[in-house]
């Protein structure tokens, strides 16, 4: 998939159709996208979907319908799969909860419904092998380095809390034996981006923590973090040198077990992220010295990447008629409409404001904020109690509201009938 330059004008008239309707901030994806995405990844023996990146139940069963499983790191999220009508109970293990901890509520609902779970701590080995011997389990390495596009997403090394860290490995592998718990496979996530010479790195690590288990395993995984153009021009990552090296670890993987290694895969961003946009209307164009602030009614309670990450995300101004905002270019910063210096969608990492050179809107234009489909809407909130924005799906020119904006109403009712405890 190449990304382009520019918005199609099928998008834009699909973005405007939708806000005329449900008004802005809005959410925008295309099921298209996440169809070709999904295909690019055929490759891999499963395809696991990090839902943490977009988990609204129509992505997921758009998903299902691709033969994409699903990860969980919540409670919520394991019910997310449940109504989106992923089986927990299929041969295949349609649904794994991975996570650092696991709480009561949630332990007794992946032992109800025998769930794997990707066990980032020896305490949670504890707690699941006293709950339920034999339950299935993955052991997530943190092989004591790692990488990522942001300090924040960086997961291995020891300046991270995921995953067991390598020099506690066999003392986790007792605590599965202790337990007869159930070894399903190693899982090594460490990290957002893709370099491929620390990818080579990883599958070393995770050859060796095969060495080290010495038993039979029927899967790996090689986690997540796949990258995403969000820019013109930025490199698409080679899926098939990725692939390639993994399979060659998979296979180094079954000459060290004596039997077959399933090779599993766990995208979120990757299969969602530039199929999102989000729309919000231009409120106020103010001059500051010699630069421009376009003030928009989005926020980082909206799309929290550029405050938390100092993520890059493309914007465009277009007109209510959808034309493309024309005019000399002049420095300009995209700002939201919270009560934080920090809510500006144009800056770097460290909170550095970024002027980019675009033609200046007027207020009553639209601002389209592009590759927003992850990390967008699950990161949201109700800071400065605004309500969570719509979202949309494009598919095949139809439009479908996926989700309602929410109400302040259904915000207060929560404090309602308030009393003693």
């Amino acid at each position: 998939m190449t990304r382009p330059s520019s918005l199609r004008p099928d998008l834009i008239d699909a973005a405007l159709a939708s806000v005329r309707k449900l008004g802005t901030p809005l959410w925008l994806y295309e099921a298209n996208l996440i169809r070709e995405r999904a295909g690019q990844l055929a490759m891999f023996d499963c395809v696991r979907y990090a839902q943490k990146a977009n988990s609204n139940t129509h992505v997921l069963r758009l998903l299902r319908s691709l033969g994409v499983f699903v990860d969980a790191v919540s409670l919520g999220e394991i019910e997310r799969a449940l109504v989106a009508g992923y089986d927990p109970h299929s041969p295949a293990h349609e649904i794994v909860f991975t996570a650092d901890i696991i709480d009561e509520a949630t332990l007794q609902r992946v032992v109800e419904l025998g769930i794997p779970v990707n066990c980032g701590s020896p305490d949670m080995l504890r707690q699941i092998g006293q709950k339920a011997k034999g339950h299935p389990v993955w052991l997530r390495i943190n092989p004591g380095f790692g990488h990522g596009h942001s300090r924040k997403t960086n997961t291995g090394g020891p300046s991270s809390k995921h995953g067991i860290w390598h020099e506690e490995f066999e003392d986790s592998l007792r605590l599965v034996d202790e337990y007869g718990l159930t070894l399903i496979g190693l899982h090594m996530h460490i990290g957002s981006g893709v370099d491929y010479a620390h990818l080579h790195k990883v599958c070393d690590a995770m050859l060796d923590a095969v060495r080290r288990a010495d038993r039979p395993l029927q899967a790996i995984s090689a986690g997540g973090g796949l990258s995403l153009p969000y820019k013109a021009g930025e490199p698409e990552i080679d899926i098939a040198e990725y692939h390639a090296a993994w399979d060659r670890t998979r296979r180094e993987a079954e000459a060290i077990t004596g039997g077959p290694v399933r090779l599993e895969l766990e995208p979120g961003r990757y299969l969602v992220g530039n199929a999102g946009i989000l729309i919000a209307e231009v409120r106020a164009v103010k001059k500051v010295a010699d630069k421009h602030f376009v003030l928009i009614d989005a926020g980082f309670s909206d799309l929290a990447r550029p405050a938390m990450y100092g993520s890059h995300h493309d914007i465009a101004f277009v007109t209510a008629a959808g034309e493309p905002v024309a005019g000399p270019e002049t420095p300009i910063a995209v700002a939201g409409p919270l009560c934080e210096s920090g809510d500006v969608f144009t800056q770097q990492e460290g909170g550095f404001v970024e002027f980019r050179e675009m033609p200046l809107p007027k207020t009553g234009d639209f601002a389209i904020l592009r590759d927003a489909g992850a990390y967008g809407a699950t990161m949201s909130s109700n800071y400065n109690s605004r309500p969570l924005a719509p979202e949309v799906m494009l598919d095949g020119g139809a439009l479908t509201v996926i989700r309602k904006r929410q109400s302040i109403a259904q915000l207060l009712a929560l404090e309602e009938g308030a009393g003693p405890l």
